[in-house]
């Protein structure tokens, strides 16, 4: 033992002045958190402070549009997502079964071509206004009245209707946990279904529903497709607007400051919501709910609750979208090739170096033990929760300052001016994914690794395998699902991606050729490259649903 002890030590020393697994983790995790910091500087040192300017002006309408935004949405949300859960977990009625997956499908379609889909289907000109005009023989718009479509309103069900998935499916989870023993006491004291709802459910499954309220918040700053179409002015689009058409960066920092500040509270508070709940099960093995079931008038109303949010968030959009891609003309326009080959390279890569550098920090800090790794892993996640546009800001003006730096020094080596190799290149768009989404990539790596039993790893080590030959040898096989689902998530949100994508690339991709289009008020163009998206969606949501069967 003594001889085995003396072996150890003197790789324990020199691991304390370098472990390059410690080192990479570290390294990885700035390079995430390195935007946000740029961010902040570059408010705190503004060139032109229009702070007061803001102030007196734009910002109050910024914030109170965005604050509505997030308070409309949230409550919304949580009324679809909790109702439709309980549905679901309690009680049996027709199309139980399907509507059960059903009610995740619309995470499948992005909110900004949710909105196009449903100002094309509403418009003067769409099926809609077409049919009434024909049936009541009316000649023009004066001649009725008929609801405006672009108006802060319909933004909010939009985005509603494309986020209440993530309540849903947090609130489904948290019911199902729910022992039935509690149902049972209560409905023997006399409680009815809305009583044991809002008493016995609903206070357990708070910090879920909170969790994802929290979410659906998060998104709805972030969002800029959506918000932009139907005009209302918010704190992402006065980034676009301040930035791109003022010209001015420090008030545009000073701007995603703000939302920064709106992210951490929003966090703060679902972290505090959840610290202070405290429930626990008196049994190892908790007897499931078993769902009541429901007849006549009942039964119709809960399916066509359940169902309604599927129609509004996924049936009603790629119909809508269909209708246009109905010619082949449609798929083979101009530049929509290019588009889905560049999409698919660049969310291929970001994916694929997300999900490496997300297994390299959990297990590396996991490895090493040390303090550093470990303060640094949580806070990684905030990438995911920061808006695109903000990330974008704190990565393209640093990087355009690295690459003014690496052209004057090619120029005066060479006498050549090679121009600006990384600004407004792929690769600068894939840092900004790689930002954005390490989360899912680290959330997945740290819980598919927390898994593996740790006999396994000791018994490869004890063998003499290094820390990478245990890793490939044992862990990657282990988490091989994890890795791959994490894959296709990292993957299909980069393909949503919007604002990061608008503000750091020159070039199409399906997402910014759909926003181009639809902005031209030609959903026609627009419509295969949002079936795509759509589509690549839906995969996630498949393997959603089979993860959480």
């Amino acid at each position: 033992m003594s001889e085995q002890s003396t072996q150890v030590l003197p790789v324990a020393r020199r691991q304390a002045w370098f472990d390059p697994w410690s080192t990479g983790a570290v390294l990885i995790a700035c390079i995430v958190l390195a935007p946000l910091v740029a961010v902040v500087w570059f408010a705190l040192t503004p060139t032109d402070n229009i702070w007061p300017h803001l102030l007196s002006t734009t910002l109050p309408r910024y914030v109170v549009n965005t604050g509505l935004m997030m308070l409309g949405t949230g409550t919304l949300t949580a009324i679809v997502g909790t109702v439709t859960a309980w549905l679901v977990v309690m009680y049996r009625f027709p199309g139980r079964g399907w509507l059960q997956w059903a009610l995740l499908m619309p995470l499948a379609v992005p909110a900004y071509v949710g909105a196009y889909a449903l100002v094309d289907f509403l418009d003067y000109a769409g099926p809609v206004q077409t049919a009434l005009r024909s049936t009541f023989g009316w000649a023009t718009s004066r001649d009725y009245w008929f609801p405006q479509i672009r108006t802060r309103g319909a933004a909010i069900l939009v985005i509603s209707a494309a986020l209440y998935p993530y309540v849903y499916l947090l609130a489904r989870a948290a019911f199902r946990e729910q022992g039935g023993a509690g149902y049972e006491v209560a409905r023997a004291l006399g409680a009815g279904p809305i009583a044991r709802f809002y008493r016995v459910g609903l206070p357990l499954a708070r910090p879920a529903i909170a969790a994802g309220v929290a979410v659906v918040m998060m998104e709805t700053v972030n969002d800029f497709g959506t918000v932009d179409y139907f005009a209302v002015q918010t704190l992402t689009t006065g980034i676009f607007s301040v930035w791109r058409q003022g010209g001015n960066l420090g008030g545009a920092a000073q701007l995603a400051c703000v939302i920064l500040s709106v992210i951490v509270i929003l966090v703060s508070l679902e972290k505090t919501s959840r610290r202070r709940s405290r429930f626990a099960t008196s049994a190892r093995n908790v007897r499931p709910v078993t769902p009541a079931q429901l007849r006549g008038v009942g039964a119709l109303a809960a399916t066509c609750a359940c169902a309604l949010p599927v129609l509004a968030g996924f049936v009603l959009p790629v119909a809508v979208l269909s209708s246009h891609a109905m010619t082949a003309a449609q798929w083979t326009a101009p530049g929509l090739s290019e588009a889905f080959a560049r999409t698919l390279l660049v969310c291929g890569l970001a994916a694929v170096l997300a999900v490496i550098g997300g297994v390299f920090m959990v297990y590396g800090t996991r490895l090493s033990g040390r303090r550093l790794p470990q303060l640094l892993l949580p806070v990684t996640a905030l990438g995911y929760a920061a808006p695109g546009a903000v990330l974008a800001l704190g990565i393209l003006v640093p990087l355009a300052a690295f690459d003014n730096g690496l052209a004057d020094l090619i120029l005066s080596v060479t006498g050549r001016d090679p121009g600006l190799l990384l600004t407004g290149s792929a690769g600068v768009l894939i840092l900004a994914y790689v930002v954005r989404f390490f989360a899912i990539a680290e959330g997945a790596a740290d819980a598919a690794l927390g898994r593996v039993p740790a006999s396994l790893p000791m018994a490869a080590r004890s063998l003499g395998r290094s820390a990478g030959q245990t890793l490939r040898a044992v862990h990657l096989p282990l988490i091989r699902a994890s890795i791959g689902s994490a894959l296709l998530l990292t993957f299909v949100d980069a393909v949503k991606e919007l604002p990061a994508t608008l503000m750091l690339f020159n070039h199409d991709t399906l997402s910014t050729r759909v926003y181009a289009k639809a902005s031209l008020e030609n959903i026609a163009e627009a419509a295969p490259a949002a079936l795509v998206i759509c589509g690549v969606g839906l995969l996630a949501v498949i393997l959603l649903a089979r993860a959480n069967k």
